[in-house]
Parts: C-alpha cells; sequence; structure tokens
C-alpha cells in the first residue's frame, strides 16, 4: 500500500481501505476564513502591536470558533437548592431559582448511572445527596443521604489545599476592599523611576528545575482531572489552564477554578496572562496570599486572536517596555519563583526570542521555557530545536526547558542530551498519549493495550466526578472535557501496528483496524464513537446532545 503524505507506515493487514468520503478524516484541514487585521485595541504601546502582523492571513487556525456550546443547559428550576439540600434554611426563600419541591423532583429524577459513588467511596459522603447520578450507595430507601463520619473526618484531614478563593476575600474583591499593599508599592516605585524597594527584603522559593518532566499549561484540556492522569503516568511539573489576571482580580468563580490545585501536584503553578503591569502585579499578590502554589508561569506564547488583540499573550514579544513592567513588578512582588513561557517569535521568519531571553534573565525569572515555534507557524510545523539550542546559552545560569514535537523517550533523550536544555516541556504528547512521561522515564515504548486504556479514561472520569460533581451537572461537565480528549487520544497509533517505530507527532494515522473492536472504536475520528466512548463510561447522553471539539485538529504537516 503507498502512504500518502504526511501518514504514519501502518503494517498492511491493519490498513483499511476507505470505500467513501465519510471515511475520510478531514478534520486537519480547516475550512478557508478570512481573518480581520490584528490590530490591537490597547491605549499603551499600540504602535507595536499592531505592527506585530501581516496585514492579512489565510486562515484561522486551532479553534472551531462558531461551535456554540457543547454543554446541555440544565433549567436552575430542575436543581434542587444547594442550602435546601444540606437542611439548612434558603436565605433567598420565595425568590431562589432553584427547586425547594423534593416530591417534584424525585418525580423527574433520572436513573442511576451505577450504584457505585466516587465521591462516597473517596470521602464518604457525597454532597449531592438526591441529585447524585451514582446515588444508590449513599441513599437510604426513604432517599436521606448517609455519611461515613469516620471515613470523611480522615478525608478531611489529608485534604490539604485546594486553592479556593474565602468568601471574605471574595467580597473583599466584589466591595473593591481588597488591598494590595505590594503591587501598590511597586507601581508607586515604577512611577517614581525606582524598582529595588523589595528585592532584599524576602527570601524566594527555591524550586530544583533540573531534569523535569513538566507538563505544559494547556487550555480546557490541561484540567485538573487530566493533570491528576499525567501525575500518575510520571509527570513532576503541572501547571494550571491559563487564567485571565483581570478575571482573577474581579472575583471570577470560573476563572478561580482554574488555579485548584490536587495534593498529588507536588510542583504546581499558575500560568498568568494579562499585558498591564498593575493588573500583573496584583494578580500575583493575591495569588500568593490565597493559593499554596510552586511558581507563577507569565503567558507570553498564546496565539489566539481574542488575547493577542488586547496586547496579551503572545503580543507581549513586541512590547518591549510592557513586558518589563509586567515581569519586575511580579518578580518583585511574589514570594514564589516568576517564570516565562514563550515562543521564538510572533511572525515565521522572524525569530526574536534569542533577543527577549537575555533580558528576562536580568530582570529575575527564575525559568525559561521556550516553544520552537513562532505564533504565526501555530502547530503546523516541526519546532525549531536548533534554534531552541541557541536559546539555552542565552538564558544560563538560569534554567532553560524546550517544548515541542516531543512524543517518544528517543525524542525526549536526543533533546535532552543534544540541545542544551535543563528539562523538558510536554504538551500535544501528553494530550495523545499521557503514559509518555513513563515511556520517557523508563525508556522503553510502551504498547499499551485498549483495555488498559478503557481503565485510564475511567480513572480520568472518575477524577472529573470528583472535580465537577457526580450530579447532572458534573456528569455532563466531565463527559464534555473527556470529549474535548477524546479529540486528540484517537491520533495515538498504537505501536503493535507501527511499520516504523516511533509513531511522529505530525504524521496523521491513517484509517485502521485495531487488534480488537475497542482498539478500533479508539482510533475513529468520528465525533459520534467519542460520544460512544463517553457513554460506556457516563451513561446515555441527553437528548439532542451534539460535539464539535474546541480544538481542530490542525496540527499535521
Amino acid at each position: 500500500m503507498v502512504n500518502r503524505t504526511g501518514e504514519a507506515r501502518i503494517k498492511p493487514e491493519f490498513v483499511r481501505e476507505i470505500t467513501s468520503t465519510e471515511d475520510i478524516d478531514n478534520s486537519e484541514f480547516p475550512e478557508d476564513e478570512t481573518a480581520n487585521n490584528f490590530v490591537c485595541t490597547t491605549q499603551c504601546d499600540t504602535q507595536n502591536v499592531s505592527m506585530l502582523e501581516p496585514p492579512q492571513q489565510k486562515k484561522k487556525k486551532g479553534q472551531n470558533k462558531c461551535r456554540g456550546s457543547t454543554v446541555p443547559r440544565i433549567k436552575d428550576i430542575d436543581r434542587l437548592c444547594p442550602n435546601f439540600l444540606k437542611s439548612e434554611k434558603c436565605q433567598f426563600e420565595a425568590n431562589c431559582k432553584f427547586s425547594h419541591n423534593v416530591k417534584n423532583y424525585l418525580d423527574k429524577r433520572p436513573p442511576d448511572i451505577s450504584n457505585s459513588c466516587i465521591n462516597f467511596i473517596t470521602s464518604g459522603y457525597c454532597k449531592y445527596g438526591i441529585e447524585c447520578r451514582y446515588g444508590k450507595e449513599h441513599l437510604t430507601a426513604d432517599f436521606k443521604n448517609i455519611i461515613d463520619e469516620e471515613k470523611h473526618k480522615k478525608y478531611l484531614a489529608n485534604l490539604g489545599n485546594e486553592n479556593a478563593l474565602s468568601k471574605e476575600s471574595m467580597l473583599a474583591i466584589r466591595k473593591k476592599k481588597y488591598q494590595f499593599p505590594r503591587a501598590d508599592c511597586y507601581l508607586k516605585s515604577s512611577s517614581e523611576g525606582t524598582h529595588n524597594f523589595l528585592v532584599n527584603n524576602r527570601e524566594k522559593k527555591k524550586i530544583d528545575f533540573s531534569n523535569k518532566l513538566y507538563l505544559a499549561p494547556l487550555t480546557t484540556v490541561g484540567n485538573l482531572p487530566f493533570r491528576r492522569v499525567c501525575k500518575n503516568f510520571g509527570a513532576d511539573i503541572t501547571c494550571g489552564e491559563m487564567a485571565m489576571a483581570t478575571n482573577l482580580l474581579q472575583g471570577h468563580q470560573s476563572e478561580w477554578a482554574l488555579v485548584k490545585r490536587h495534593s498529588s501536584e507536588d510542583i504546581f503553578g499558575v500560568q498568568l496572562c494579562g499585558g498591564y503591569p498593575d493588573s500583573m502585579a496584583k494578580a500575583v499578590e493575591m495569588l500568593n496570599k490565597e493559593c499554596q502554589i510552586d511558581f507563577i508561569d507569565i503567558n507570553m506564547g498564546c496565539p489566539i486572536d481574542l488575547v493577542f488583540k488586547k496586547g496579551e499573550g503572545s503580543a507581549l514579544m513586541g512590547r518591549m517596555k510592557k513586558l518589563e513592567e509586567v515581569v519586575k513588578g511580579m518578580v518583585q512582588v511574589s514570594d514564589v519563583p516568576i517564570t516565562i513561557k514563550m515562543r521564538t517569535g510572533i511572525q515565521e521568519n522572524k525569530s526574536i526570542a534569542h533577543k527577549i531571553i537575555p533580558l528576562v534573565k536580568e530582570w529575575g525569572v527564575d525559568l525559561i521555557t521556550l516553544h520552537g515555534r513562532s505564533r504565526e507557524q501555530r502547530y503546523t510545523k516541526a519546532a525549531d530545536w536548533d534554534y531552541i539550542n541557541q536559546c539555552a546559552k542565552l538564558s544560563h545560569p538560569v534554567p532553560f526547558f524546550g517544548n515541542g514535537d516531543i512524543f517518544s523517550y528517543e525524542d525526549a533523550i536526543k533533546r535532552q542530551e543534544n540541545f542544551g536544555v535543563d528539562g523538558l516541556m510536554i504538551a500535544r504528547g501528553a494530550l495523545i498519549k499521557p503514559w509518555i512521561f513513563t515511556e520517557i522515564k523508563e525508556k522503553r515504548h510502551w504498547d499499551i493495550s485498549s483495555q488498559e486504556r478503557f481503565e485510564l479514561l475511567k480513572c480520568f472520569t472518575n477524577y472529573g466526578l470528583e472535580h465537577w460533581g457526580s450530579d447532572t451537572k458534573g456528569v455532563e461537565n466531565t463527559r464534555r472535557f473527556l470529549l474535548e480528549w477524546l479529540s486528540f487520544l484517537y491520533r495515538y497509533i498504537p505501536v503493535g501496528l507501527l511499520e516504523v517505530v516511533p509513531q511522529k507527532i505530525n504524521e496523521r494515522p491513517p484509517s485502521y483496524f485495531g487488534r480488537n473492536d475497542l482498539e478500533t472504536l479508539f482510533a475513529s475520528h468520528k465525533s459520534c464513537d467519542w460520544v460512544k466512548i463517553s457513554e460506556m463510561l457516563l451513561g446515555p447522553v441527553p437528548d439532542s446532545f451534539t460535539f464539535l471539539p474546541k480544538h481542530k485538529a490542525n496540527t499535521y504537516s
């Protein structure tokens, strides 16, 4: 059989002949769209940002931007009041948007998905009570919630810090009474032209970054349950999803959910995105006060238009004055190390990271990570590791990590030994096969079975039900994030099926049969099959359910 360009070579006996256009995976070829000119709308340094992008771009790559919501809408009136569930008086009484009618809820209550509730198993208590979709284990015949007091007490004692914003702090934020003494002092000194007032006053936490495997901060798919899975396979460093500094400062609960940490994440950071020294410094001070974190990462690599046009993410690479103020402010306000992740540059043929690295090193960052592609390239071309090697020499003695196209232990060893990096950051490789961390540490190709992969999905599902909840809303949130992840997982080709090992990250899988039905199902590029997998784990989908992944599979050469 003749392979198409950019296609992985699979043993002939497993290749499936394409019989109709419906079987062709076109997900890596996004539709043509005309992009708007990228002109920054910010007030400061806009002349630099507006010149960063070429006047036209052929395609908007990377996201299905018009997909709409993928989470079924659950009416508040169909959900029981949380306070009422706890047998407390509801403070909103007649004006409460949730239902207080238990009999009516029980008449409509959907059937349980399973008899075993992961929250009750792990903690001895499920706070979702009769709303839990796995409630038989902890509900009496008259639907009273059971508590295993001894197990729950032990669970609470070992819970650790979840990085949740306290009610008092949330109230202070909303009333604009939250105090930022360090940030205010820095901003005042900055306006007066002095920056050294805090440098020698506090000793920062130290982290040994050398020879570590770092799971990249990943928007949407880099959620807490996924990070737990990667920790199980040997990831050393984890980082929360990109959080917008301004949203944290406004107390948005959805943004604060991104900084939550699990106790298994022993080296954990928060990634901040912003373009202005005041919001970034204040966000750092708040995170230091409210959370248990080991480092804070500056996002200087996000390529998406919405972020770029605000002068944030990768746009900071073209706003050196603002970048200096942002970095110095964060370094001086923080008690934990400040790290930075960047791209080679903004435009494809104009690398500028080598000019920025000596500067951020001088300004006091504790770790620099370079993704070997520009903003314009996204993921469609190979990462430039020769350029990463060049930049690594400029970073010394500040630890330097390389990122891009690591998909096997050979890739990892080659990059670590020959390109001057202190450690490796892994992004797509971990999404497609999270066991890559085990492969690297054990220096082997793992021909993981379909049943082992299914158990891995079970593990993620349980973590999701713990994190998002085991009520209907939590189940559907878990399903949504599982489906997003499956849009990456299907790209893995089992080692035993390959003619040439290892698989390269930018080689698309041809249509093929697996060694059993489950392995064949995992190889499907059709979202209806991903939904079928989710139903094997989370029960039937709601009526009229549809799914379109957030990220297009625009990752092949």
